[in-house]
C-alpha cells in the first residue's frame, strides 16, 4: 500500500486524514502538510551561519552581535517548544500551528528589511517564537493524521526530511550569500508560507484537549528556567564557564526549573506531566536526543568550518562537502521508520549512535592539514547513516511512550532537550577547541579540532550504551499508571 492510496475505515482509525469539511485527502498530502513548514524552520535554524562573514560587512556587527544573529533565534525557539505544544493543546493544534506558521513568516520579512544588528536580532528570536509552534505540533498533528499501521513509514519521512533541512542549511546559506543578497535567507520563507498555511487548512483536521486549562504558572517557570540555562550556555564559552554572570544564569535557571518540577508535581492540569518520565523508555530517549545533537552538532560546527580553512574555500563549497554526510539520514530514516516496530527503536538508536561515534572517530583520524576530500567521504557517510537510524526511531519511541492526546507535550518536551542539547555541544566543543587551537591557520585549526571531537564521541557512545536500555514496546505513561 502506498501513501497516496486509500483504503477503508480499520476500527475507529481512518486510513486517510479527514480536514475540516469531512473530506478525506491522501495521506501524502497530509505528511507534506506536516512536514513542509517543519522544513523551513529547521533550515533556518542553520542557513545564518553560512551568512555571518557577508551579515558583518552589511551591517557593520562586532562579534557579539554575529553570535547573537544565531543565538537569538535558537534561545526563543528552546525556551518556548513546551509553551506551543501547551497552547496547541488548548486553542487547537491546527490553529496554533497556523499561527506559528504566520508569526514565522511575518518575522522573516522583517528580518530581510533589517539595516541593523539590533533589527535582525529582534526578529530572528520572533522567528524562535513562531518556530516554537510549528516543530512540536508538526509531529503531534502527523501522529494523528496517519493509521497506526503507517505511522512508522510517515515518521520516518518526517525525520528525513527533518535531516534535509540539516543538510541543506549550509549549503542554502552558501548558495544565497554567494548568488544574491543575504537577505534572500529570509525572503525565501515567504512563497514556503503561501503555500504551507492553504495546504494545512486543507489536509489537516483541527483537534485539542477539550476543557483542558492553560497552566500559566508552569509555562513562566519553564520558559523562564530554560531561558536562563541556554543564555549560560551560549555565553560559557566567550564569556568563560567560571564568569559570574553565566554562573548566575546557570543558578537562577537551575532554581526556575527546581520550582516548575515542583509546580508540576502538585497542579492538577500540568504543562507537563512528571508521570512521562516514569517510562524508562521516554527518559532515555531524551538522554539519547541530547547526546546526539550534542556530539554530532558540535562536531559538525566544527568540521564545517575545518572544510572551509584546510584548504580555503567559500561556504558554498564547504556546505556542498558535507552532504556526503547530512544527506544520508534523508535515504536512512524511512527505512528505519518501517522497521522500528519490528526491530525496536532502542536498538536502531543504539546502532546509528554507534554509527555516528565510529564516523566522527574517524573523520578525527584522517583530518589533518593535507587531508584529501575524498579520505572524508567514507566516514561522513557512516556518521550519516547513523545520524538516520536516530531520528525516526526516537519520534516513534517518544510518541508511543504516551497516551496519544500527550502527543504535544512529549515532543515539545524531545525537542527542547535536543536543542538544548545541541546548543551545550557547540558550546562545550567550542570551548575544548579555542583550548588547544584557533582558527589563525590550517595546523592551529587542526591542534583545536582534534581534542574537540573527541569529546563529541565520548559522548555520542554514551547515548549508544543508553539507547540499550529502551525497551522494545514501551507502555505508555498512562498504562503504566
Amino acid at each position: 500500500m502506498t501513501l497516496s492510496e486509500e483504503s477503508p475505515v480499520l476500527d475507529e482509525e481512518p486510513a486517510a486524514p479527514v480536514a475540516a469539511a469531512g473530506r478525506r485527502v491522501p495521506l501524502w498530502l497530509a505528511i507534506v502538510a506536516c512536514s513542509v513548514p517543519m522544513f523551513m524552520v529547521a533550515l533556518d535554524n542553520l542557513v545564518v551561519s553560512t551568512a555571518l562573514h557577508t551579515l558583518a560587512v552589511d551591517l557593520e556587527a562586532n562579534t557579539q552581535e554575529l553570535q547573537w544573529f544565531v543565538n537569538a533565534y535558537v534561545l526563543s525557539f528552546a525556551c518556548l517548544l513546551m509553551t506551543g505544544a501547551a497552547l496547541g493543546d488548548r486553542f487547537g493544534r491546527r490553529t496554533v500551528f497556523v499561527i506559528g506558521i504566520a508569526v514565522f513568516t511575518l518575522a522573516s520579512i522583517g528580518c530581510g528589511l533589517s539595516d541593523t544588528s539590533a533589527q535582525l536580532i529582534t526578529f530572528r528570536a520572533v522567528q524562535g517564537f513562531g518556530a516554537a509552534a510549528v516543530m512540536p505540533l508538526s509531529l503531534t498533528l502527523l501522529s494523528q493524521a496517519v493509521p497506526e499501521k503507517l505511522r512508522g513509514l510517515a515518521l520516518g519521512v518526517w525525520s528525513g526530511v527533518s535531516g534535509l533541512a540539516v543538510a541543506m542549511g549550509p549549503v542554502v546559506g552558501g548558495a544565497v550569500v554567494d548568488g544574491l543578497d543575504w537577505r534572500w535567507i529570509f525572503w525565501i520563507n515567504v512563497p514556503v508560507c503561501v503555500i504551507a498555511i492553504p495546504l494545512v487548512l486543507f489536509a489537516l483536521k483541527e483537534s485539542s484537549l477539550p476543557g483542558v486549562r492553560l497552566d500559566l504558572v508552569g509555562m513562566v517557570l519553564a520558559a523562564a528556567g530554560l531561558c536562563a540555562v541556554v543564555w549560560a550556555i551560549v555565553h560559557g564559552e566567550p564569556d568563560g564557564w567560571t564568569s559570574a554572570k553565566v554562573l548566575g544564569a546557570f543558578a537562577g535557571g537551575a532554581v526556575l526549573l527546581a520550582a516548575f518540577v515542583v509546580w508540576e508535581s502538585r497542579t492538577d492540569e500540568p504543562m507537563l506531566p512528571l508521570s512521562f518520565y516514569r517510562v524508562r523508555a521516554f527518559t532515555l530517549t531524551n538522554i539519547v536526543s541530547a547526546t546526539m545533537y550534542f556530539g554530532v552538532f558540535g562536531s559538525l560546527f566544527l568540521l564545517a568550518q575545518y572544510l572551509q580553512i584546510v584548504p580555503p574555500r567559500s561556504p558554498l563549497e564547504a556546505g556542498v562537502r558535507t552532504l556526503a554526510w547530512t544527506l544520508m539520514p534523508m535515504f536512512v530514516a524511512p527505512v528505519a521508520g518501517l522497521i522500528t516496530d519490528k526491530v525496536g527503536g532502542g536498538r536502531l538508536m543504539a546502532l546509528g549512535l554507534f554509527l555516528q561515534g565510529v564516523g566522527l572517530g574517524w573523520i578525527n583520524l584522517v583530518a589533518g592539514t593535507d587531508t584529501a576530500y575524498p579520505s572524508l567521504v567514507g566516514p561522513m557517510i557512516v556518521a550519516g547513516i547513523g545520524m538516520g537510524f536516530v531520528f525516526a526511531p526516537t519520534a516513534a519511541v517518544v510518541l508511543g511512550s504516551v497516551a496519544k492526546e500527550h502527543a504535544g507535550k512529549a515532543s515539545g518536551a524531545n525537542t527542547t532537550v535536543r536543542e538544548i542539547g545541541g546548543a551545550l555541544g557547540i558550546a562545550v566543543l567550542s570551548t575544548v577547541f579555542v583550548t588547544y587551537g584557533s582558527t589563525e591557520g590550517p595546523q592551529q585549526f587542526v591542534d583545536g579540532l582534534h581534542p574537540a571531537v573527541w569529546v563529541g564521541v565520548a559522548v555520542v557512545f554514551f547515548g549508544a550504551l543508553c539507547a540499550l536500555g529502551i525497551p522494545r514496546r514501551p507502555r505508555p505513561a498512562d498504562e503504566q499508571a
